[in-house]
C-alpha cells in the first residue's frame, strides 16, 4: 500500500505523488529547445522527485547523464582534481547504471578512471569526456546535475561553469557536438552564485554560467493535481471524503510547497489509521487541525526558516510590520536578505512587493511575533487568559462578548499612554490578535487573509470546531461610519458565503476608544 512521503525523493510505486506529468512536459520543452537552465528552488521542494520523472521523460529521446551531489562533503570539492574525481566517478556509476547509452571507449575510460590513483585528472579532461561522449551518442546529450548547494563554494565547480560555458558557445558558432541541454538543481542559482567565503575582493559580479535561460515553470502543485492525488487515496482507502473540498483547503493553506502538502496528508493519513470514521480525519476541518499540529511542532522545516529570519533582523521587523500593521515590503532583489529569504522558501516576488509564501508561513509568523510580544508580559494576553472560559460557553464563540471584553481593556490600558506618539507606541490591532490569540488557544484557531491586509484594512478569519467567523479591523481618524469598508466586509462574507462578521473600529483620533457592529452580507445599508 502507498504512503505519504515527506523524507527524500519520491517513488511513485510506493508513494502518493501529484501527477507531474504536465509539469514535465513544459520542462521538456526547454530541452528541445537546446536551453541550459537552473531550477531554483527552496529545500524540500520536490525537485529531486520532479527531475526523476523528467529523466524518465527524456530518456525516449535523448541521452541522459544524471549526477547528484547529495550527500558529498565540501572536501569532494576543494580542488580541481577532487572536484573532477568526484564528477567522473559519478559519471561511472550512472554508466553501470544504464549500459546501453554509454559508447565502448567512454565505458573504458570511465572505468580506467575509476581505477587510477594517481588523482592526475583535470578540468580539461573532464570536458574531453563528455564531448567524446557527446560526439559518439546516437541521441542528442542532456547533463542533469542535483544538488548543487555543497559544491557552489567550490572554485573548480565554478571553473566547471565556465567550461560548460564555453561548450554552449562552440555548439552555438560551430554546430559541433556538444551538450544539448544542461540542467542545474538546487536552493541556489548557477545564474546568481554569491561570492566565496573568504574570497569576497575577487568577485567577480558575472555568473561564469551567465548563458543559462530563465525557468518559467511554476514548481507548485495545483488544486487540481492535489485533488488528482487525494482521488488516487480514496480509490485505495474509501474514506468518503469530498476531494475537491479537501484538496481547495491545502492548496489555500499551502499555496502548493510541495512538503507541506504531504505533510498535511501524511498526518490526515496517520489519524485516519486510528480513528473508526476515517472521513472524519479528510475534511477542512481537518486540514486546519493538521496545520496546526505542524507549526506547534518543532518541524524541521519551520525551525530553520524561523533561524534564517533571526540572522536577518532588519527583515523581520519589515515583515512584522508588514504583518502586524499591513504596512507594504518593497520587493528588492539587490537586497542579500531578501534573496536569502526567497532561496529558503519563506518570501515570493508578487506584483513587486515581498510576499510570504503561503498561509501556512504567515500563521507560523504570527504565532512567533505574538509569542514575542506574550514573553515579554503582554497585559491583553493576560486578560484574554482570565476570560477565555466565558468566550467558549456552550461550545461556541461568543464574538460579541470577545470583542466587548477588548474594548474595555483597550480603553482601561492604553488611557495612560495617550499622547502624539499614541498610534506609534500602541497598534490595535496587534493588540487585539494577541487578546484573539490568547482567547481561542485550545479551542479553535485564526489567521489574517493576507489579500485584505492593509495600513487600513485588515480582515481575521476565526474557526471554532468548524464554525468560520470573519471580524474585520479597522482604522481611520475621523467618523464611524464607512461604507466602502463595510462594503468590502459585506463582498468578502459573500464570496465566502457566511451570513455575517464584526467590524472592529479603531479611530486614531485622540480620546477614543474602538467601537465595533455586526455586519450582514447583503446588507447595503450603514448603520
Amino acid at each position: 500500500m502507498r504512503a505519504f512521503n515527506t523524507t527524500g525523493a519520491c517513488d511513485p510505486l510506493k508513494h502518493y505523488l501529484v501527477d507531474l506529468t504536465d509539469k514535465v512536459h513544459k520542462i521538456k520543452e526547454l530541452v528541445d529547445d537546446g536551453k541550459h537552465f537552473s531550477i531554483s528552488k527552496a529545500r524540500r521542494y520536490g525537485k529531486t522527485t520532479t527531475l526523476s520523472a523528467l529523466k524518465k521523460a527524456l530518456s525516449k529521446d535523448y541521452t541522459v547523464l544524471s549526477v547528484s551531489f547529495e550527500g558529498l562533503g565540501t572536501e569532494y570539492f576543494e580542488t580541481g582534481r577532487a572536484f573532477v574525481r568526484t564528477f567522473l566517478a559519478s559519471m561511472f556509476d550512472e554508466a553501470k547504471d544504464n549500459p546501453l547509452d554509454v559508447p565502448h571507449e567512454i565505458s573504458f575510460q570511465l572505468a580506467t578512471l575509476s581505477a587510477d590513483e594517481a588523482d592526475t585528472w583535470a578540468l580539461y579532461d573532464l570536458m574531453t569526456v563528455l564531448r567524446r561522449w557527446c560526439r559518439a551518442s546516437a541521441r542528442p546529450f542532456v547533463l542533469i546535475i542535483d544538488c548543487i548547494d555543497t559544491a557552489t563554494d567550490s572554485q573548480a565547480f565554478r571553473d566547471s561553469l565556465s567550461m560548460l560555458r564555453a561548450d554552449f558557445n562552440r555548439r552555438t558558432a560551430r554546430h559541433g557536438p556538444a551538450l544539448r541541454s544542461v540542467i542545474f538543481s538546487g536552493v541556489e542559482d548557477v545564474r546568481f552564485l554569491p561570492p566565496i567565503a573568504g574570497r569576497e575582493d575577487n568577485y567577480m559580479e558575472n555568473s561564469p554560467f551567465n548563458i543559462a535561460s530563465d525557468f518559467p515553470i511554476d514548481m507548485s502543485l495545483s488544486e487540481q493535481g492535489i485533488k488528482g492525488m487525494l482521488d488516487d487515496y480514496e480509490a485505495d482507502h474509501e474514506t468518503g471524503m469530498d476531494t475537491k473540498a479537501v484538496a481547495k483547503a491545502i492548496r489555500e493553506w499551502t499555496n502548493g510547497y510541495p512538503f507541506l502538502v504531504s505533510r498535511i496528508c501524511q498526518l490526515l493519513d496517520e489519524r485516519t489509521q486510528k480513528e473508526t470514521n476515517p472521513a472524519g480525519a479528510w475534511t477542512t476541518q481537518g486540514v486546519d487541525e493538521a496545520v496546526r499540529l505542524i507549526i506547534s511542532k518543532d518541524d524541521t522545516l519551520l525551525s530553520s526558516l524561523k533561524e534564517s529570519l533571526n540572522n536577518y533582523p532588519d527583515l523581520k521587523a519589515a515583515i512584522r510590520s508588514n504583518l502586524m500593521e499591513g504596512m507594504r515590503l518593497p520587493w528588492c532583489p539587490w537586497r542579500k536578505d531578501i534573496v536569502r529569504m526567497r532561496k529558503v522558501g519563506l518570501i515570493r516576488n508578487e506584483h513587486f512587493t515581498a510576499r510570504i509564501d503561503n498561509r501556512l508561513f504567515e500563521t507560523m509568523l504570527y504565532d512567533l511575533f505574538l509569542s514575542e510580544a506574550e514573553l515579554k508580559g503582554n497585559v491583553f494576553s493576560r486578560q484574554a487568559e482570565l476570560s477565555k472560559d466565558r468566550f467558549t460557553a456552550n461550545g461556541t464563540l461568543d464574538v460579541p462578548l470577545l470583542i466587548e471584553s477588548f474594548i474595555k481593556t483597550y480603553a482601561e490600558t492604553s488611557a495612560p499612554l495617550r499622547d502624539h506618539t499614541f498610534t506609534e507606541l500602541f497598534i490595535g490591532r496587534e493588540q487585539f490578535l494577541l487578546y484573539l490569540r490568547a482567547s481561542i488557544t485550545g479551542y479553535g484557531s485564526s489567521y489574517v487573509d493576507a489579500d485584505t491586509r492593509d495600513l487600513m484594512r485588515t480582515d481575521v478569519v476565526v474557526d471554532r470546531l468548524g464554525h468560520t467567523c470573519v471580524i474585520g479591523l479597522r482604522q481611520w481618524r475621523s467618523g464611524i461610519c464607512d461604507e466602502d469598508a463595510e462594503g468590502n466586509l459585506r463582498q468578502y462574507l459573500d464570496v465566502r458565503d457566511i451570513d455575517a462578521g464584526y467590524q472592529l473600529i479603531f479611530d486614531l483620533n485622540e480620546g477614543t476608544v474602538p467601537e465595533y457592529r455586526q455586519v450582514h452580507a447583503h446588507d447595503t445599508t450603514c448603520d
